[in-house]
């Protein structure tokens, strides 16, 4: 494996009981690229994700992260959560806890950090995506794209390796779409590793270096921006975005 790759999925299987949702998927994310997965809902997007930190288990084929093969071995899935940041749906917040603990709590625990060490690496993430005035609030004070832009600043608190973005504005209202997509599109200027499932597909040709579209669990077509909407070669590519590019 190349030193530049962050992940290398080789030739993925897996199964829900008798439904195959991934096949066969042979996928490389390089160190500094960022990332865009999209497809129609059930063609195993965010299922391939979450894959990649283990918070689902494939069943056939490799998956190696930041050097470590991921498999059932508990060592080797902690080592690479460490490396991962993963930005869900529904922000994933401790209700219990402010913003600034919310951030600090997992390099206090998970990566044995002093406690004043976390909490100005927490204050610096909370200042990079725009709510350090946020800090002392607790999860249900803020609005569903603060709340967002918080669980982006938990993720990078960890000093990640890679971001995971599972459809990280599909909860929002529209009108906060635009603030945690802004945030996105700052980290990957920053050259952030991002994977990134959405159907945004303005942040698609803004900000990817490459778009993957999958449908029943296989990767259909991959490609550069420009090419994959101006020239898609798949006709299940070619529908997708005809129907996607309307709204």
């Amino acid at each position: 494996m190349n030193a530049d790759t962050i992940i290398q999925a080789t030739n993925v299987a897996k199964w829900y009981g008798t439904f195959q949702v991934l096949k066969d998927i042979n996928l490389t994310v390089r160190k500094g690229e960022r990332i865009v997965i999209c497809g129609p809902s059930g063609s195993g997007k965010s299922t391939l994700i979450r894959c990649f930190n283990r918070l689902e288990a494939h069943q056939e084929g490799d998956i190696v992260v930041t050097g470590v093969t991921l498999h059932d071995k508990m060592k080797d899935v902690a080592a690479v959560r460490r490396n991962v940041g993963m930005v869900f749906q529904h922000f994933n917040l401790f209700p219990h806890m402010t913003v600034l603990m919310n951030c600090m709590v997992g390099p206090m625990w998970i990566k044995g950090v002093k406690s004043a060490e976390a909490r100005k690496t927490a204050l610096q993430f909370l200042e990079r995506v725009r709510i350090p005035d946020q800090a002392n609030k607790f999860p249900v004070q803020l609005s569903g794209g603060q709340q967002q832009r918080v669980a982006i600043a938990r993720s990078l608190c960890m000093q990640p390796a890679v971001m995971l973005f599972d459809e990280p504005t599909s909860a929002l209202d529209p009108e906060m779409v635009s603030e945690v997509l802004e945030t996105m599109t700052s980290l990957a200027r920053d050259g952030m590793t991002m994977v990134c499932v959405t159907h945004e597909m303005g942040f698609a040709r803004a900000v990817a270096d490459r778009v993957i579209f999958m449908n029943s669990g296989q990767i259909v077509e991959e490609g550069k921006p420009h090419d994959f909407f101006t020239n898609p070669q798949h006709e299940r590519t070619k529908t997708f975005l005809s129907q996607i590019l309307k709204h």
